[in-house]
């Protein structure tokens, strides 16, 4: 593996797994890490060069040293975006003041009741709208809202892209995914239709515009059509060969979609040469080559629309050509399994085996030791409740 070492990587740090909200979708706030283990600015050093840094958590500005973090990551890394819930407001407005180029992701899960009953945070969906308001005022240019599509908030998804594009942001989407990561095994899409109904309309939108980064937009939301109907991923996922994720305790890991963690190596105790060369490393390299999650998030397709652009380019420009003709270049009845569904080809319950979700699985929530023994004695919203009570002083 030694060629890789001289091309710049993708990384995502997961600085903490202390989080304040209560989606519906992930179970991670009822798992939090211990302070005292979170990742610190030492193994932070020992990080490789990056052409782009993903900031995550839990919620990243649950810690007070962010700022250091973002620091010495900028010494290594092109771009950097954190993604947020958006609830730190003054948080995330002083560290935009020192890092006027950084990039901020608020994850809003559509119009605010939609959102607030989603997420769990009180104001939420206001505090998350106002947050990214203040940003743009200060003349912040790579912010927007992230949104994570199911059922309960399908149809709010045109309407609160149709905002982010009235303030001139950036809107990224996701779908529901199971993981350790997610602490989640039950995740899915009852009426896909629907859903994908949804994502042809913003798929409309996003070829309608000027914006050649939209149309690119528009292909990774067909892709969450095909993910949601449970198919194949439409390129080839290279996670842990020139992209990798960091958890909060230095484990090194190909990506935050397997179902339990698998580790490559720990940043806390070796080089970063030492781990990514690894006998382990490799081991997992050969995994991910046999994955059959076919997950569709947005830090293994970016690499890969990037690397194997003509596949993209082509569906960009078929679809461009006809927008030239029609208001609506893109039917989801494009997807042969759509059209299969709708035509009884293919029942509900034998796309519900194709989806990752699993009624009896025990979740393993990829915690150390000593974050589980936390746990014993109280639940993990009572620990980080705690924890933020003492920041703010109370």
């Amino acid at each position: 593996m030694g060629e890789k070492l001289d091309k710049k990587l993708n990384g995502t740090v997961i600085v903490t797994y202390r989080c304040n909200a209560r989606c519906s979708m992930c179970n991670r706030y009822k798992a939090p890490s211990k302070p005292e283990e979170e990742i610190s600015i030492e193994t932070i050093k020992k990080l490789p060069k990056m052409y782009f840094t993903n900031i995550t958590g839990g919620e990243p500005f649950i810690r007070t040293d962010l700022k250091d973090i973002v620091r010495e990551l900028y010494k290594k890394s092109d771009r950097i975006v954190i993604s947020t819930n958006g609830f730190f407001t003054d948080r995330i407005i002083d560290l935009a003041k020192e890092f006027p180029q950084v990039g901020i992701r608020i994850s809003i899960e559509g119009l605010e009741d939609t959102n607030n009953s989603i997420r769990g945070l009180e104001d939420g969906y206001q505090r998350g709208y106002q947050t990214l308001k203040k940003l743009r005022e200060m003349g912040m240019k790579d912010v927007g809202f992230g949104m994570t599509v199911q059922d309960k908030n399908a149809p709010d998804l045109v309407p609160l892209y149709q905002i982010s594009n009235e303030m001139g942001m950036e809107f990224a989407t996701a779908s529901l995914h199971n993981s350790f990561y997610f602490v989640e095994a039950k995740n899915i899409i009852n009426d896909r239709p629907m859903v994908a109904k949804n994502f042809e309309d913003l798929i409309n939108e996003l070829l309608r515009s000027n914006s050649p980064k939209k149309w690119f937009r528009a292909y990774f939301n067909h892709g969450l059509i095909n993910y949601i109907y449970g198919q194949k991923r439409l390129l080839p996922c290279d996670m842990s060969f020139d992209t990798f994720f960091i958890d909060p305790y230095g484990d090194v890991m190909p990506c935050n979609g397997t179902k339990d963690k698998e580790v490559m190596g720990n940043l806390n105790s070796q080089s970063w040469d030492e781990l990514w060369n690894s006998p382990e490393a490799d081991a997992v390299r050969s995994k991910v080559r046999c994955c059959d999650r076919d997950c569709w998030m947005i830090g293994s397709v970016s690499p890969a629309m990037h690397k194997y652009i003509l596949k993209p380019a082509t569906w960009v420009v078929l679809h461009k050509i006809k927008a030239l003709f029609s208001k609506h270049p893109y039917s989801m009845y494009e997807n042969k399994i759509v059209r299969d569904y709708r035509d009884g080809k293919v029942s509900k319950e034998e796309l519900d085996k194709c989806s990752t979700c699993d009624m009896c699985a025990v979740v393993n929530n990829g915690l150390s030791q000593e974050s589980m023994e936390q746990l014993k004695t109280r639940s993990g919203e009572e620990i980080v409740d705690a924890d933020i009570k003492s920041q703010m002083g109370e």
